[in-house]
């Protein structure tokens, strides 16, 4: 059979009510995903012809939903993987039908871009009306784009240029999302603006203009008359209230986390297990560690909540590992980063699965002690980061502890100096403790410092695992949201390292590259 081309062209803009919704979270979704497929090879289920196939993409929800057309195969798979594959091209065989070869399908991902493009321009004014009765005005401009019922929403405010008439704001960077929505010739509406403390600012007048009309730059096109319509109809010589220019103008593509991943990076997931006193002895039903046959404990659970993610934008799912807080055998000494697997030469474990059995190993062979240091395993992995920032691998640490914690200078002085590296740190606590340290490592509200050095960017992320911890039971969803939450902030602490070194994406390789042999980072010690 030729190959049959579906696309499932996902409408978001008439959809938006369906598509941009989250109902669990109430989110906005973190980047719009468009996902093309087709087959090859499918099975023929007419007798006269080919087979009419139709495509169903099911994403999972809370319940199950069954169905039954002419069934021709089905495949299972995240947005992850797809992403994930070489040049967001996932290619798997179909199956559901016992002993028959149903083809393959493929599916391609890519991000719609219908406006990741942010404007740059700079506007000067000249003869604006004189407001003050002292000095000059103070002049600002509001910028606002108009919304389909022709309501209108702020999307910018200059600076005040003090004292003057003929003020040159300084260059202003606007997403065109913000500016347009991506329509080029939807009205923008400019304000100008006179100053005043006590927060009544005069109107000195207003413009319109669209985003196409912008973008021919610096010409006599972009000249406007700032009008003032009362004044206008109250003065029979009125003229205008003087005009804005545009000076320059410039558009710049913002590249997203899938066009760093597409181009090749890598992203090395380091795991590291709190194995301190306080987390309550392991073999007591009370610890936080405690091993139940039946059932994961809280790490084992967070830990697999957040891996199973991440592990699909890592190729060779080889994840080091690491223990912090106990004594280790034979001789007792106290490590705060031991690998888990034991191997000193080679920490990395093969999948989730592999992490959580080496975790358990660890918990019947190290005795659970003190003090917590998260420094240790936080250089550890800035070790790494150091090695490489030409942007061709990033790094991230999940951190799962019970929260109390004993180095807070020497860590904060680690996320400082980390700050500049290509990584981040996902910190999950676990148990029933006052996070505050961990909330203030975050970083959201202030920013962290060491010794009066501000963090450039913020590269930690703390959510409390009991906040998902579902009463209903239903757990599937509890740990989606957590998972959801967790790497929420990944992509664009990642975009803020590349964005701070100037790094640009590879160009994705062309797709049908035959499968070439596939390079393990080997572990050295650094």
């Amino acid at each position: 059979m030729d190959a049959m081309e579906r696309e499932l062209m996902d409408k978001l803009d008439d959809m938006t009510s369906v598509y941009d919704f989250d109902p669990i979270t109430g989110n906005i979704p973190a980047t719009k995903v468009e996902v093309t497929v087709s087959c090859r090879n499918l099975l023929d289920k007419d007798t006269f012809s080919k087979s009419d196939p139709l495509c169903v993409l099911y994403t999972q929800g809370v319940e199950t939903k069954q169905w039954r057309e002419d069934f021709l195969g089905q495949m299972f798979c995240t947005l992850g993987e797809i992403v994930g594959s070489p040049a967001s091209r996932l290619e798997k065989p179909l199956g559901g039908i016992q002993g028959k070869k149903c083809g393959t399908i493929i599916l391609s991902a890519e991000e719609l871009s219908n406006c990741r493009d942010s404007a740059t321009m700079q506007f000067c004014a000249n003869k604006l009306d004189k407001k003050d009765f002292f000095g000059k005005s103070d002049p600002f401009m509001v910028f606002y784009r108009s919304n389909e019922d022709g309501t209108f929403t702020i999307c910018h405010k200059t600076e005040v240029v003090k004292n003057t008439l003929n003020p040159v704001w300084q260059p202003i960077t606007i997403p065109v999302r913000a500016l347009c929505n991506g329509d080029y010739d939807r009205t923008i509406k400019v304000e100008v603006y006179d100053w005043d403390r006590d927060g009544g600012h005069d109107f000195i007048g207003d413009f319109t203009t669209s985003y196409r009309e912008l973008a021919r730059g610096q010409s006599q096109f972009n000249v406007y008359e700032v009008i003032n319509t009362k004044k206008k109809m109250k003065k029979k010589k009125y003229v205008n209230s003087g005009t804005v220019t545009l000076l320059s103008f410039s558009v710049e593509s913002e590249f997203t986390f899938l066009d760093y991943i597409k181009g090749g990076t890598q992203i090395n997931f380091t795991v590291a297990i709190d194995f301190t006193a306080s987390n309550g002895n392991p073999s007591q039903s009370t610890s936080l560690h405690y091993m139940n046959p039946y059932q994961l404990n809280a790490y084992a659970m967070a830990l697999k909540a957040v891996g199973e993610i991440i592990q699909d934008y890592d190729s060779d799912k080889m994840f080091p590992a690491l223990g912090f807080g106990a004594k280790l055998p034979p001789d007792g000494r106290v490590s705060h980063e031991f690998p888990l697997n034991g191997n000193i030469e080679n920490p990395y474990c093969n999948g989730i699965e592999g992490i959580l059995e080496a975790y358990h190993q660890s918990l019947k062979t190290v005795q659970l002690y003190g003090p917590t240091n998260f420094a240790p395993v936080v250089n550890h992995v800035a070790r790494y980061a150091a090695s490489v920032q030409d942007g061709s691998q990033y790094f991230v640490l999940l951190i799962i502890t019970d929260g109390v914690i004993s180095d807070m200078a020497q860590t904060k002085e680690a996320i400082v100096n980390g700050a500049k590296l290509p990584m981040s740190i996902i910190i999950v606590g676990v148990g029933q403790a006052e996070f505050d340290a961990m909330v203030e490592l975050d970083g959201d509200d202030i920013r962290v410092s060491s010794r009066g050095k501000l963090a450039e960017r913020d590269i930690v992320q703390f959510v409390p695992f009991r906040d998902y911890m579902d009463r209903t039971g239903n757990h599937v969803l509890s740990m989606a949201r957590l998972a959801k939450d967790v790497l929420a902030e990944i992509p664009d602490q990642f975009i803020s390292y590349m964005k701070s070194r100037g790094i640009k994406p590879n160009p994705a390789p062309p797709p049908y590259t035959p499968p070439g042999h596939t390079h393990h980072h080997h572990y050295t010690h650094i």
